[in-house]
């Protein structure tokens, strides 16, 4: 069932809201960040520069604001508004921490698993995924050990593909309007107001991220989204659709980690998976040491500048994302 008028009109607003809130939001928050002294080193440029990091907080500030919009415009589902934005404010503290004071690889993904309580505690959870091809599962107990970890992973893979300006932002806004279509087609109104509070929220970001760079970031914001995004997966029911929209992130992620052979945090590895050369490009590095990763598989067809790696990252990001809402009519298929 498609959204009515004042809920399609509800939605849109909220997606107004969480762009203009979290561009409002950013300026500020880079300026704290530079009067901290928080920065990051943008590695993929020949001058190293010094960018603004943790700048991710005008993102969690921008979804929170868009998430008070829609509890008033959709008073009748504040738990399962309530329930993604203490999602997101965990797995944003959580980061935060990361960023200040490094966790370790094993501590990092058992503490985003811990940003699921409150769909847990609020019960916006429906243990009976459908499956596509199969039907709807049964999975009364061992689904609530489920979301813990579908947020960790969903988290924690976000966070891994955070490598180039503007490859994370630019990416997952992509992968949040593909999931606000399909939640519109199902006619969850709420689940809806928040992908699109999501998209906002990463387009308003992602034109100050992208090449080149005027602010990073940082855990705070990536493992937030990231989690939001699992959230939103769960909150939803779109659990199978969103593994589909997220297949880079999650091959990106399962790359490195068979790679490597253990969870790991890319300052703990010396060897980068990618190299700086003298003219500006990048290129794949031939140390066996070094971790695969998408960005690694593609600079073996030959050097590229950021700017092309990250075009082709939307691309294949624009490709699952299609498939995801191709993934939901599964179903209807006799």
């Amino acid at each position: 069932m498609v959204l009515d008028f004042y809920a399609s009109a509800a939605v849109l607003v909220v997606f107004v809201v969480a762009f203009l809130a979290t561009y409002a939001a950013i300026p500020p928050s880079a300026s704290l960040m530079k009067r901290r002294g928080i920065f990051g080193t943008d590695a993929h440029k020949l001058d190293s520069a010094k960018i603004p990091e943790m700048c991710g907080v005008s993102v969690i500030v921008g979804l929170c604001v868009a998430g008070l919009v829609s509890a008033g415009l959709l008073a009748d589902h504040f738990r399962e508004i309530a329930a993604f934005l203490g999602t997101l404010l965990i797995a944003g503290a959580i980061g935060a921490i990361d960023d200040l004071r490094p966790l370790s690889s094993k501590l990092k993904p058992v503490l985003t698993g811990l940003a699921a309580l409150p769909i847990l505690l609020l019960g916006t959870y429906d243990p009976k995924p459908f499956l596509p091809l199969v039907g709807t599962a049964r999975l009364t107990i061992l689904y609530p050990l489920l979301v813990p970890i579908a947020i960790a992973v969903s988290a924690n893979a976000v966070n891994m593909l955070d490598v180039f300006n503007g490859s994370m932002s630019g990416t997952l806004t992509i992968v949040s309007l593909a999931l606000a279509l399909v939640l519109a087609l199902s006619g969850n109104s709420t689940a809806t107001s928040l992908a699109l509070a999501l998209a906002g929220s990463l387009l308003a970001f992602y034109l100050f991220n992208r090449y080149p760079a005027r602010v990073f970031w940082g855990d705070i914001g990536t493992l937030a989204v990231g989690a939001a995004v699992g959230a939103l997966s769960v909150i939803g029911r779109i659990e199978v659709v969103t593994i589909v929209a997220l297949a880079p992130y999650i091959m990106n992620a399962f790359y490195g980690l068979a790679s490597i052979g253990r969870l790991y945090e890319r300052r703990q590895v010396k060897s980068r998976p990618v190299r700086l050369r003298k003219d500006g490009a990048l290129e794949a590095t031939a140390d066996k040491n070094a971790p695969v990763t998408i960005a690694r598989l593609i600079l073996a067809e030959g050097p590229m500048r950021e700017q092309q790696i990250v075009h082709l990252l939307m691309m294949m990001t624009a490709l699952s994302s299609t498939l995801a809402v191709l993934t939901f009519f599964i179903p209807k298929v006799p």
